[in-house]
């Protein structure tokens, strides 16, 4: 018996319609950043993504291992991992996976362990134990990246061999226990030299479940000029190379060498890249720049902000400008930043309209997004509710999930003159209707007390909340603020 696919499955059920995915990445340090942006999965609404992917395991030798000290529970600890796959009490339909990797993994590990056959099956074998242990549905790969930084070229092939002898004991251990086959799945890289250096395309996309598409990071400040973080479309006047630092190009490369377009899932980032201009400023796209943008408050990482903390910026005097090739925007920032103009390229409701949209009629399987932390996930910062930006794919995939009214915004809106005209739009913003007996009322983000003490609230900040159930054998613990063994709380 050959087990289908469980993405392929979901297609299969729904006709002749598309069943899309909703590809969620949660990061495990996201719960170190300042107060106001603290994640931990608790915060994740349950109802944007089909999919939540774990960030990030490690390895020692050729085995998966935890990489926080809270990823794995302990006999006093709900552990970081079992507090994320707990979500699926709330949505059985959620599907859970751990990735292993990430660009701080580097590639040396990952090499090392691909080099023979043996290595491959010790890890093989005993991530399916690590997986299942933990009740993980499956094993997501972020090796960034075979056959670059330091791999060999052979990793090519050899990254082909682990992800077909994966798929065949993921597809034995199914048949044998009688559990759904593990998911398996990669982030894959969407610069061309990267990818012709890393991938068989058509002989694993044959095996993976589906492919996540990291189309974005394709500018930053390693550059010497400003470039969007993830264009839809290239612009009329880029030339060589940078014609292909766009979605429609590395999608559609993918597709070309023999990736399903149901397989390939577009990534959308919740985040922009941004550079300090040189003197005197040129804000247009392709303006010369000298270094990354000053680092965020809660990101806290030089070229780098989330979605919240560019809202943030642009309410105090920033200027959001609109590219109309490639239907995003850009923004730049007095020169009280970081001591001179800042620019910064990234995605907002309007540009992830556009990219749903497209990536619908072009037929691809679904969005994914790096992060679900970087959106505006308490609705304190942009004033356009919670998680404006994963709303916005959801709704515009024809997931609808449920959203408040709709107001105006005032921040400074303009379009980029090397375009042509596009109308100034202001950016939708939602609110939620107070509640006069919501427990949350007048309460700060985060986790609160229910007199229930297998219970507690989970508080938005903007009279938003859910009534969260903990797991069997769990009480809400007041001193954590999160559920913790019976044994260890004291009920009130």
């Amino acid at each position: 018996m050959k087990f289908l696919p469980t993405s392929l499955l979901l297609v299969a059920l729904a006709g002749h319609a598309m069943a899309y995915l909703r590809v969620c990445y949660y990061t495990n340090w996201s719960q170190y950043r300042p107060e106001g942006a603290k994640y931990f999965p608790e915060d994740i609404d349950v109802d944007l993504c089909s999919h939540l992917i774990y960030a990030f395991a490690a390895m020692e030798g050729n085995r998966l291992k935890a990489y926080e000290w809270n990823d794995e529970s302990e006999p006093w600890m709900v552990g970081m991992y079992e507090r994320f796959n707990n979500l699926k009490m709330i949505n059985p339909s959620l599907k859970t996976l751990l990735a292993v990797g990430g660009w701080n993994f580097g590639t040396q590990k990952m090499t090392a362990m691909l080099a023979t056959a043996a290595n491959r099956k010790e890890f093989v074998d005993t991530s399916i134990t690590f997986l299942r242990e933990r009740n993980f549905d499956g094993l997501d790969l972020d090796y960034e990246y075979p056959g670059s930084r330091g791999s060999p070229p052979e990793d090519k092939q050899r990254f082909t061999s682990l992800v077909q002898e994966l798929r065949a004991a993921f597809e034995a251990e199914a048949l044998e226990t009688g559990k759904d086959p593990l998911l398996l799945t990669a982030a894959v890289a969407a610069g061309n030299e990267t990818i012709v250096a890393g991938y068989e395309i058509e002989l694993i996309s044959k095996e993976f479940d589906f492919i996540n598409l990291m189309s974005y990071d394709l500018n930053g400040a390693w550059n010497k000029y400003t470039g969007h973080n993830s264009p839809l479309f290239p612009r009329q006047d880029e030339i060589d190379e940078n014609r292909l630092l766009n979605i429609e190009w590395a999608a559609n490369y993918w597709h070309s060498e023999g990736c399903p377009k149901e397989k390939l899932i577009i990534g959308l980032g919740t985040y922009g890249r941004g550079f300090l201009l040189c003197e005197p400023p040129n804000t247009h796209i392709g303006g010369c720049a000298r270094d990354g943008c000053s680092a965020g408050k809660y990101t806290r990482e030089k070229g780098f902000l989330s979605y919240y903390e560019i809202c943030e910026k642009l309410q105090n005097g920033g200027i959001r400008v609109w590219d109309d090739e490639h239907k995003a925007p850009y923004a730049y920032f007095p020169a009280q930043y970081g001591g001179g103009t800042e620019w910064i390229g990234y995605d907002d409701v309007e540009s992830i309209a556009h990219k749903v949209q497209w990536l619908k009629a072009q037929g691809f399987g679904g969005w994914m997004t790096w992060c679900l932390d970087l959106d505006d996930f308490t609705g304190n910062f942009c004033h356009q509710g919670t998680y404006p930006l994963l709303r916005k794919m959801n709704t515009e995939i024809g997931n609808e999930v449920p959203t408040g009214p709709t107001t105006t915004s005032t921040l400074p809106t303009t379009t980029d003159p090397n375009n042509s005209p596009v109308p100034t739009t202001a950016l939708p913003t939602t609110t939620t209707t107070s509640d006069p007996n919501n427990p949350c009322k007048g309460l700060p983000h985060g986790n609160h007390p229910h007199p229930d003490c297998d219970k507690f609230y989970q508080c938005y900040g903007n009279d938003d909340y859910r009534v969260i159930q903990c797991p069997p054998g769990t009480l809400f613990d007041r001193t954590t603020l999160n559920c913790n063994f019976e044994d260890q709380v004291t009920c009130p």
